[in-house]
């Protein structure tokens, strides 16, 4: 294993040199939630914020091949290390990676995308502006009709629950949390758009179908989200 350290204990992301495509961390599963939403032709443009190791990019760069993925990253040095020691492939007619403060770009941006995927720190564990409700506002008008975003949160002393409380605001309350993963990482899915309503049973069998095209099983992070739900038939946002 290689992790990828801002010089604290905090691990920015981790890489499985003999899969380098496979996502390692628990909370990086969870952000693939929204694969079982729609099908297998979904997403088809995707927008990552925060680069870490590339994990997610790669992970969507291999087994979305279609998709257009843009990936925003504030530290040129983070780029470079992912290029150097995490295997992120070189850009194409359909991987891109900005040089960019986040929120900034969301911001201007007037591109739309399927999926926003957040996952951004300092080297203290602190997302600034990107755990903002302006910028949950820029990211629901980012996405389209089939939008959703997943956002890595980190539990603190005092949780998620003001994060969590941005999102609801930003996104009229159509944001699912799931149960922390056992490294403490929280994430939320919030949709735009059309309506996810979908069993439990559809969503299992759209992760079986996941898992045998591309290794990766969800079954677990369905598991928690299904013990987390109180007593819902299904997902509904």
């Amino acid at each position: 294993m290689r992790f990828l350290h801002f010089g604290s204990p905090w691990v920015q992301g981790a890489m499985r040199i003999a899969r380098p495509y496979a996502l390692e961390l628990e909370y990086t599963r969870d952000m693939m939630l929204p694969l079982l939403f729609h099908g297998e032709e979904w997403p088809a443009s995707v927008l990552q914020v925060g680069l870490g190791t590339a994990s997610i990019t790669k992970f969507l760069y291999r087994h979305r091949p279609d998709a257009r993925l843009t990936v925003v990253e504030i530290s040129e040095q983070v780029v470079m290390a992912a290029y150097q020691y995490f295997r992120l492939p070189e850009p194409s007619r359909n991987l891109r990676v900005e040089l960019a403060e986040g929120h900034d770009y969301m911001g201007r941006s007037s591109r739309v995308f399927d999926f926003l995927l957040v996952d951004g720190f300092d080297e203290k564990g602190r997302p600034g502006m990107l755990d903002s409700v302006p910028f949950y506002v820029n990211c629901r008008a980012r996405l389209g009709q089939r939008g959703a975003l997943a956002v890595n949160l980190v539990a603190r002393t005092r949780g998620v629950r003001p994060s969590v409380d941005r999102m609801r605001e930003a996104f009229d309350d159509r944001v699912l949390v799931l149960p922390p993963s056992e490294a403490g990482n929280i994430v939320a899915i919030a949709v735009a758009g059309d309506t996810v309503d979908a069993s439990w049973e559809e969503l299992r069998t759209s992760a079986a179908r996941l898992r045998a095209a591309s290794g990766l099983n969800l079954l677990p992070t369905l598991a928690r989200a299904q013990l987390g739900s109180r007593g819902a038939a299904g997902i509904r946002l």
